[in-house]
């Protein structure tokens, strides 16, 4: 079933939008907001049975397969214990229903988008964006966006260099898939207040792909960490966080690490959500504090974040010993305790028993979510360039 959001007249429509000439934006019911779209009108079904509006093609016409599913399971994650405030939800919701820009070329790719964005009017109104991978000024014509590529020198994001490693070998399917394997991976972070511009049009980007990210124009309380896949034509923006330079004691206890995350579409089954997950760690162990992202988290930000807190705990309960606390497992994390609680009840690996919480790991519980393989996102601390930001002198 689906819900129809708007209608719009197309090109031979009859005199005030009347005839079949005419497409309509749905959301399918039960389903994430990324995969609403325009429709032809002879694929509205209207449903007799009072279930409401069916498409007549199965989801957008494709039929699902198993990868399909699975995606559709992945966003439709529900972040437990999460709390929203339903007045804001509805206005945000009310106010972003129809996606603006249906796709965006940036660099070699041409990405079809998920939600609506704020870009200014006479970009908003465009179907396709062209943007600079480099400076991430985007453009209404591609004659435009060429000539600004010939002009443009920087082959990297402004702001600092503060992490480089050679890039872990892709897996064999994505190989199979046809990626390239990157040589290095480079980390760059970014003041807000020293690259405004920058900021503010990596954010209106971003909310192309994040449907609950709300702030598009204040960047200058944030730091931004681009990672990259370096080239020879250069360092390639692959995905991005952030974190507040001074985290607010009122909210998460000073101990939130990262604001907002996204891994761009045309990079997603790497491993770098993961990577960058691990990477605001690192940086909170170098502040000395526990860590935890800001709520509410996307929905792939969550199946990411439950995939890094698991592995990185039966990593730990694998090699252990003896009985170990929640307690202990935070100090060798970094985890909020509250965090790791979740994941262990989640993923069936705490029990009550005898008048007390323990831990158990079985055999299956190892075999399905853990591997002696090392993983491609582990950040190599020796390697990081970096100063915590209350520790850097004044401006």
């Amino acid at each position: 079933a689906c819900d129809i959001i708007e209608r719009r007249s197309t090109a031979g429509a009859g005199e005030g939008g009347e005839g079949s000439a005419a497409e309509y934006y749905v959301h399918y019911v039960g389903l994430n907001r990324r995969l609403d779209e325009w429709v032809a009108a002879d694929r509205i079904v209207h449903d007799t049975s009072g279930a409401g509006v069916r498409d007549g093609a199965e989801l957008g016409g494709r039929r699902a397969t198993r990868k399909m599913k699975r995606r559709i399971d992945d966003m439709n994650a529900l972040q437990a214990g999460a709390s929203h405030d339903e007045a804001l939800e509805k206005e945000h919701e009310e106010s972003t229903k129809v996606k603006n820009i249906q796709t965006v070329e940036i660099g070699r790719f041409e990405v079809d988008t998920w939600y609506f964005s704020p870009f200014p009017d006479e970009y908003a109104q465009q179907r396709k964006l062209y943007i600079c991978e480099f400076t991430l000024k985007y453009m209404k014509r591609r004659s435009t966006y060429l000539a600004h590529c010939e002009r443009e020198r920087s082959r990297q994001p402004p702001g600092q260099l503060i992490y480089r490693c050679d890039a872990p070998p892709l897996r064999r399917e994505c190989l199979a898939a046809g990626m390239e394997q990157p040589k290095q991976l480079s980390v760059f972070e970014i003041n807000g207040s020293d690259s405004k511009v920058y900021c503010q049009c990596l954010c209106l980007l971003a909310k192309l792909f994040l449907d609950h990210k709300t702030l598009y124009y204040d960047v200058e309380p944030f730091l931004f960490y681009i990672i990259t896949e370096v080239d020879s034509d250069g360092a390639h923006m692959v995905g991005y966080f952030s974190k507040e330079k001074v985290p607010s004691l009122a909210e998460g206890g000073g101990e939130y690490n990262l604001a907002c995350i996204l891994t761009l579409p045309c990079y997603q089954r790497r491993g770098y959500g993961k990577l960058m997950i691990a990477f605001s760690y690192e940086l909170s162990r170098r502040e000395s504090k526990m860590g935890t992202p800001e709520r509410p988290i996307s929905d792939l930000g969550l199946v990411s974040y439950r995939s890094y807190w698991v592995y990185a705990l039966l990593e730990i309960l694998h090699k252990h010993r003896g009985s170990i606390s929640v307690q202990e497992l935070s100090e060798r994390t970094a985890f909020r305790t509250d965090d790791i609680v979740k994941t262990l009840q989640a993923f069936n690996l705490i029990r009550y028993f005898g008048g007390q919480h323990s831990i158990l790991v079985t055999p299956k519980t190892l075999e399905q979510h853990y591997t002696n393989a090392k993983p491609n996102w582990i950040i190599d601390s020796t390697k990081l360039r970096w100063t915590p930001y209350h520790e850097r002198p004044k401006r």
